[in-house]
């Protein structure tokens, strides 16, 4: 179990947005404070599976200094909307409603930190953000869009293939023409509206460069002394060639966004923190 220092109760409370509202739960930092940090949660499943995380990370930073804002989605959790009416334009709109909670709150500048998916958010939303965040820190981003859409129409066959009516020489591809023609998907539990599978299809990390501020990515690897998967290894290539003021992470870790339990990983609590407490070293030096 997760050691944490103590710092103050965290605050959960309502967030107007439009539509309805948005449910936060913020950690005001223990003495004077040294950041603002915004999470961004990662897609469906996952963020169910990683909230022990986020609510770890997100304490340990609190009892530093740093002011945390943990934000459900519109469509997620227990902010306003289905899943069904999630939109990946609404999500950025959230963003930057948390972004500017933070910086009334706080009166300091923003940092986004994005697991898997809202890792691409945070990187999207930074390309036209009103204001840059301070820095972008990356838990495990997902590199391109449309493979992963593609894992997730994947838990619908599987489903399907394990009920009575077995579907036939359907597949992604099938799945994908049924998106398209206008129809949503109910997978895993969640409903995928066609709008929203276009936003995550296009979707590539190699693209979305972020050079307004500096980027933190953290990669978690199942043993000591691995490397970067080549995946990975293009996309950081692509960015440090297109300008990006990038620092990679490598932490064994387990997969705690997917795993079958809760899971922990103290060595990516510790490392997060250090990281994010020696960038805020540099930009004050």
């Amino acid at each position: 179990m997760a050691q944490v220092s103590s710092a103050p109760r965290a605050e959960p409370f309502f967030l107007k947005a439009e539509p309805g509202q948005r449910f936060c739960l913020f950690h005001p930092p223990a003495g004077a404070c040294r950041g603002a940090v915004l999470y961004v949660p990662p897609f469906g499943e996952e963020m169910n599976k990683a909230r022990r995380m986020a609510a770890l990370q997100a304490r340990a930073l609190a009892a530093e200094g740093f002011g945390v804002l943990l934000l459900d989605l519109y469509g997620c959790g227990d902010s306003s909307g289905d899943f069904a009416e999630a939109r990946w334009d609404i999500w950025k709109c959230d963003l930057a409603l948390g972004q500017q909670w933070l910086l009334q709150r706080l009166g300091c500048p923003v940092i986004l930190w994005g697991l898997r998916l809202g890792a691409l958010l945070a990187l999207d939303y930074t390309r036209g953000a009103p204001e840059a965040p301070a820095s972008l820190l990356l838990w495990q981003p997902v590199q391109n869009g449309a493979t992963f859409l593609t894992q997730f129409l994947r838990l619908r066959i599987a489903n399907d293939m394990r009920g009575e009516d077995k579907e036939k020489g359907g597949g992604t591809k099938a799945l994908r023409d049924t998106l398209r023609a206008g129809v949503a998907l109910e997978i895993a539990g969640y409903e995928l509206a066609p709008a929203l599978a276009e936003a995550i299809e296009g979707l590539d990390a190699a693209a979305l460069m972020a050079t307004t501020c500096p980027v933190d990515w953290f990669e978690a690897v199942p043993a000591d002394g691995r490397a970067l998967s080549p995946g990975a290894v293009k996309v950081a290539a692509a960015w440090q060639a297109g300008g990006v003021d990038l620092r990679t992470h490598l932490v064994t870790c387990p997969p705690f966004w997917a795993t079958q339990e809760v899971t922990e990983c103290a060595a990516l609590l510790a490392a997060t923190s250090s990281v994010l407490s020696s960038v805020l070293s540099g930009a004050a030096a």
